[in-house]
């Protein structure tokens, strides 16, 4: 049976929320079709950043709706995918011209000129792309929804709220989340990434898909125009649907590739490096949609629903989005050989992988408090901050040094609950699925 449109929404809100999200789409979408303001690479990189952001939205509601008509297998391959196709766009781009530019000139992954003129290569940018988007989606989404229902807890009951607990079904993703991140740790220690990290990573992407088929059918939870789309007739939820995934498709593919070519111009233009716009101006773009949805959640006091979806989405990131940089790589430089690493590049991907490490500990006894949600987003807005402001050459010891911290503090918090942590792997990998639902 479709979902109803819940009372608590307005008539027509769910209309123009629908509309608004259409319109952000159309300027970008111009420019890029008439070649226009091409003097303007900041100006390009706003108007393609809104319509990322636009047709990111029009995926997000899409895909929630599918679900309703979807077997649950397809559901979640089709969700995975739509959760990384604008990181996944940008990153395998720069990924692909890395591995031409091999083919090219034999050895590099960009152009001599550009090496001379001291530009990051692709190969730099489509990892910057992919880094940033992970450690975002942990240093800025888990804590903000965890804050988000603290504060509002405070305000509309006048209590303290003690953390977001998780169903113990979700011990599924953060078990997998956990194999990906051990296996993302070893990465560092190597000078490419290369076809077999696909293999492991597609394959952890895979246990973890047939893992979620044992739950069976489910009814999603939607919210605000999701379910002004569900409560359609089937005939025209399902052609809203369609029309919706095929026009944030082509906005995407259409702009993604054009949004960081001018986030790379502007960064001449403004005097910002060019790794620092496409590791984190680029990424808050195509997630910003999902920490919206991810706060409106938090905000309805349903944290758990919310913080829930970004863990999924963290297993995707660090799955299917690391593991597509390498087949692109070798499409581009038609090949075999791997994403290649520099010192820079082996400190941020050592960073990451600890991060997710340490996210894992702070939420492997499916709660978080607000003083973790604190922690999490303090360390990375330190991290963050120090990387901005220091010059180029402190800042491979500051990598280091919070990899450290991380990677520690994971194995204390694991050690200190370990009884958590063995019911994390038991429940994530072995517990019957019916009995982890049964719990909630």
């Amino acid at each position: 049976m479709p979902l109803l449109p819940s009372p608590a929404l307005r008539p027509r809100r769910p209309q123009l929320t629908l509309a608004a999200a259409v319109v952000a789409t159309l300027p970008g979408l111009i420019v890029r079709a008439s070649g226009a303001a091409t003097d303007a690479p900041v100006l390009r990189a706003g108007l393609y950043g809104m319509a990322i952001v636009g047709a990111s939205l029009l995926l997000t509601w899409a895909a929630e709706v599918a679900q309703l008509d979807l077997p649950p297998g397809v559901a979640i391959a089709g969700l995975a995918l739509v959760a990384v196709l604008p990181e996944y766009v940008v990153s395998a781009t720069f990924a692909w011209r890395g591995g031409h530019a091999v083919q090219a000139f034999g050895s590099a992954c960009q152009a001599p000129a550009r090496q001379a003129a001291g530009h990051a290569s692709s190969c730099s940018l489509a990892l910057a792309n992919m880094l940033g988007a992970n450690r975002i989606l942990i240093g800025i989404g888990w804590s903000l929804v965890v804050l988000i229902a603290w504060q509002r807890t405070r305000t509309r009951h006048g209590t303290l709220l003690r953390g977001v607990v998780l169903g113990r079904e979700h011990s599924v993703e953060l078990a997998f989340l956990a194999l990906a991140s051990l296996w993302c740790l070893s990465l560092p220690f190597r000078h490419a990434i290369g076809l077999v990290d696909t293999c492991v990573l597609f394959a952890v992407f895979g246990g973890y898909g047939v893992r979620l088929l044992q739950a069976g059918a489910v009814e999603p939870e939607l919210e605000g125009v999701a379910v002004w789309l569900g409560g359609l007739s089937p005939g025209w939820r399902r052609g809203a649907t369609v029309a919706l995934m095929a026009s944030a498709a082509i906005v995407i593919f259409a702009c993604a590739n054009a949004f960081a070519d001018a986030l790379v111009s502007s960064g001449s233009v403004v005097g910002v490096d060019e790794f620092f716009l496409i590791q984190w101006v680029a990424p808050l773009a195509s997630e910003a949609p999902e920490l919206i949805i991810a706060s409106i959640y938090a905000w309805r006091l349903r944290a758990a629903v919310g913080l829930g979806a970004l863990v999924s989405s963290k297993v995707n990131q660090w799955t299917l989005l690391v593991g597509s940089l390498p087949i692109a790589f070798a499409l581009g430089s038609s090949s075999l050989q791997g994403l290649p690493l520099d010192s820079t590049n082996r400190q941020e991907l050592g960073l990451t992988a600890a991060q997710s490490m340490f996210g894992v500990a702070v939420v492997g006894n499916l709660e978080v408090s607000t003083a973790e949600a604190i922690a999490l987003f303090g360390m990375f807005g330190s991290e963050f901050l120090l990387g901005a402001l220091l010059p180029a050459g402190a800042r491979g010891p500051v990598r280091i040094a919070f990899a450290v911290v991380y990677l520690t503090s994971a194995v204390v918090i694991l050690s200190i609950k370990r009884r958590d942590t063995v019911a994390l792997v038991e429940d994530g990998f072995r517990t019957p699925y019916r009995e982890l639902g049964s719990s909630r």
